[in-house]
């Protein structure tokens, strides 16, 4: 059942189709019979068949958000590392970690937190049909000392143990859940609801959680991938909280008479994919002149109206503590040298001032998906970019999986994405699958392979000391960014309209903490 806040959404949605200027009449009341009800528009959610298994996919990411599951760690809105539900860990030795358990949690469906429960959803991610099983391979074995303390053995020494756990892949399930796809049961300060797929999500407030009291009676939230439709509602009144508002109506909301805009730095990195199995992108020249020829600033400024991001330089946004973006060649938009090493590289300008490999106009395709609102336009930037340089540019929009079959058929050249690089807090969880010869991505998608780099990311894997690992990662970044592993364009700021009524919210890098028990509305 929807609620009066979704129904109205409905109606603005088909407002805006309609070319409508304004919100249709008759606004919700933000409150029933006097609770405390936020009303929340995101821009997607849960995508999986309707399932809100945290251990299906990625749906991890929205079940956390909307305050239903914890995991064992967390990170704080600064991106400090905080202990949940677990209260401490000890590394036993090189391979061993003992991890205590919060005493006096329960689940919401009455069932106590333990450390049967903790190895109940530990075992449903790392069981072999898991499709995600892979990601923790490194785990040994499991095993509970006593009902509130967990051992994990891992198969070698694995420094990011600790954080692995923060994804919400490894979120704490109740060993009694009925229906984990459609009734999601966590110990979180909200209780689930309701849910319809591809449309809302409601939750209502934990009276029992562990935390202490929470701040918000209902949380209503709405999934709209229109940003202008989405922007409407935090104008009209008819939100509280908007992800991603449309920057051209960044000011309007800002100076509105009841909102304002929270700006938030992300961990989130748009960058290009490069096809190093197929000439000319095996040169690593063409590949530092195509990075020299994009202007980065020129994309922030034109297709993110100077508002949805900053430059990129390397992986890490200036948010994580990991980014070594001071130290590593920025690549800094340069029309002469991007000529000269192309001209290196055997590709020349004609008469026609067309820049030809081989006799033939130089041509690339590169692709994108549409889920990601900044993508289509910035890709409009890059390909006018490069046909001033004499570049022939064919670009297409395409759905994901349609990419994915592309690059599984060697049919691509370049192909433009974003990751958030650095959810679990640390560089290992992009760094490997990019640049370790066997990574997923290092080996299906880019084809890149470095032994030195090999070397360096095993070693800091095995380090536990953090400051040997930086030095490690610094080295690494380094590497990379000079044979131009993949091309860096923007970090990613997200804006949030918010009414004025809203209080202690907090936006958080890692992109999957939002609903927390501190949150209230007036």
């Amino acid at each position: 059942m929807q609620s009066g806040f979704q129904k109205k959404i409905l109606l603005v949605g088909i407002a805006v189709l309609l070319l409508a200027t304004v919100c249709v009449a008759g606004c919700v009341q933000s409150s029933d019979s006097g609770e405390k009800v936020l009303r929340l528009v995101e821009i997607e959610g849960p995508d999986t068949g309707g399932s809100l298994d945290p251990a299906n996919g990625w749906e991890g990411w929205y079940v956390a958000k909307a305050g239903i599951y914890e995991t064992l760690f967390a990170y704080d809105a600064d991106m400090v590392l905080q202990p949940k539900l677990a209260t401490g860990y000890t590394l036993l030795n090189d391979t061993t970690w003992e991890i205590t358990l919060r005493k006096g949690v329960t689940f919401h469906d009455g069932t106590p937190f333990n450390a049967d429960s903790v190895l109940y959803s530990f075992n449903r991610v790392l069981n072999n049909s898991n499709k995600r099983a892979y990601e923790y391979a490194f785990i040994k074995d499991v095993r509970k000392t006593d009902d509130y303390t967990i051992v994990i053995q891992t198969n070698d020494k694995y420094a990011p143990l600790i954080t692995s756990l923060v994804d919400p892949l490894m979120s704490i399930v109740s060993p009694n859940v009925v229906d984990v796809n459609k009734q999601p049961v966590g110990t979180g300060p909200f209780i689930f609801s309701a849910f319809e797929p591809g449309a809302s999500l409601d939750v209502v407030k934990n009276e029992n959680y562990w935390g202490g009291d929470v701040g918000l009676d209902k949380v209503y939230t709405t999934y709209i991938p229109d940003a202008t439709s989405r922007t409407l509602l935090i104008k009209s009144g008819d939100a509280d909280v908007v992800r991603d508002i449309l920057p051209s109506e960044y000011n309007a909301v800002s100076n509105g008479s009841n909102t304002y805009v929270e700006s938030k730095a992300m961990l989130r990195t748009y960058f290009i994919y490069i096809n190093e199995n197929k000439a000319p992108f095996n040169d690593v020249r063409v590949r530092q002149a195509l990075s020299y020829a994009i202007n980065r600033q020129e994309i922030v400024d034109t297709a993110l109206e100077g508002v949805g991001g900053v430059p990129a330089v390397g992986p890490f946004s200036y948010s994580s503590p990991w980014n070594a973006n001071d130290e590593i060649e920025d690549y800094a938009y340069d029309k002469e040298k991007a000529l000269a090493l192309f001209a290196e590289a055997g590709i020349k300008p004609g008469a026609d001032g067309k820049l030809y490999y081989n006799g033939e106009p130089f041509t690339i395709e590169i692709t994108t998906y549409s889920k990601r609102a900044a993508l289509p336009p910035t890709l409009e930037v890059i390909a006018a970019e490069y046909e001033d340089l004499g570049i022939t540019v064919k670009t297409r929009i395409m759905e994901s999986s349609a990419i994915k079959a592309d690059v599984a058929a060697g049919n691509y050249d370049m192909t433009m994405a974003a990751w958030s690089t650095m959810p679990t807090g640390d560089p290992d969880y992009f760094l490997s699958p990019m640049f370790l010869s066997t990574g997923s991505y290092a080996s299906g998608w880019l084809h890149y392979a470095n032994p030195t780099v090999d070397a360096l990311i095993l070693e800091a894997r095995t380090t536990f000391d953090a400051d040997k690992r930086a030095e490690l990662y610094d080295e690494i970044q380094n590497i990379t960014q000079n044979e131009v592993g993949l091309i860096y364009l923007f970090y990613e700021s997200q804006n949030w309209g918010i009414s004025d009524a809203v209080s202690n919210l907090d936006i958080y890098p890692n992109e999957y903490t939002m609903m927390t028990k501190d949150i209230t509305i007036a």
